[in-house]
């Protein structure tokens, strides 16, 4: 089995990247089985990848958990009274069970997370994630993995899914840089501030700069520079 490794999926100027993307759904009742394109899954059910669409489609229970930041196009989604509007750059969560009326703009494309869990409950529900939201202090890397001053961290979930240990929410913190290590969790990175280089162990990196998203996989060694102040949303498990 390779290893895993940093993956970008998209830039924000929609420049092409040289991900590998492959074209299929996430389950037979995917309901975006036309458009997916997958850059990573695991064997946990996360996933990662691309989704091209342009249509209107009403969902009576929404098959999975997904994570969306749109890259391209304008989304709407709805559920009972609750309507979001994601332009490009904005990001939410549907929930899986949801019931949910979407429709996207001629060309829309976004960058996706999603767990799929045929066994858990259902968290039906959207969730908007709001790139300005006040934050409190979390946790800081490990000491020992540290090259330089310790960061000062915050964070706050907005999401949480305690069948699948998803939370999805926001993060900053000062300039830093650590050692590479087994990224600990699967995670979704859309960066609003700063900018971040991700390097693996064979000397290649990933520079994410505001607008890109990028995942990085539970166990991918990843080393991290941070010359000033980082601000993104994430999602993990």
């Amino acid at each position: 089995m390779s290893q895993p490794t940093i993956v970008l999926l998209a830039r924000v100027d929609g420049s092409r990247v040289s991900t590998s993307f492959k074209a299929a759904p996430l389950s037979s009742i995917d309901p975006f089985m036309d458009g997916r394109q997958i850059a990573y899954i695991g064997s946990d059910g996360v996933s990662a990848g691309l989704v091209h669409t342009s249509k209107t489609v009403d969902i009576e229970h929404f098959p999975h958990t997904e994570v969306i930041v749109v890259h391209a196009g304008h989304v709407v989604l709805q559920s009972g009274e609750q309507v979001l509007e994601l332009g490009i750059g904005a990001s939410a969560v549907i929930g899986r069970g949801t019931a949910l009326r979407f429709q996207a703009q001629p060309d829309t494309c976004w960058a996706f997370c999603a767990v799929t869990s045929p066994s858990a409950e259902q968290k039906p529900g959207l969730t908007a994630l709001d790139p300005l939201a006040m934050l409190s202090p979390s946790a800081a890397p490990e000491p020992q993995i540290l090259i330089g001053p310790t960061p000062q961290c915050r964070s706050r979930n907005a999401f949480e899914d305690d069948a699948t240990d998803l939370r999805v929410g926001v993060w900053d913190s000062t300039p830093y840089t650590r050692h590479g290590r087994a990224h600990k969790l699967n995670e979704l990175m859309h960066l609003l501030e700063g900018s971040v280089t991700l390097q693996a162990p064979d000397g290649s990196s990933v520079t994410v700069n505001p607008g890109d998203t990028v995942f990085v996989p539970q166990g991918a060694p990843c080393a991290w520079n941070s010359a000033r102040y980082v601000r993104k949303v994430y999602a993990v498990k």
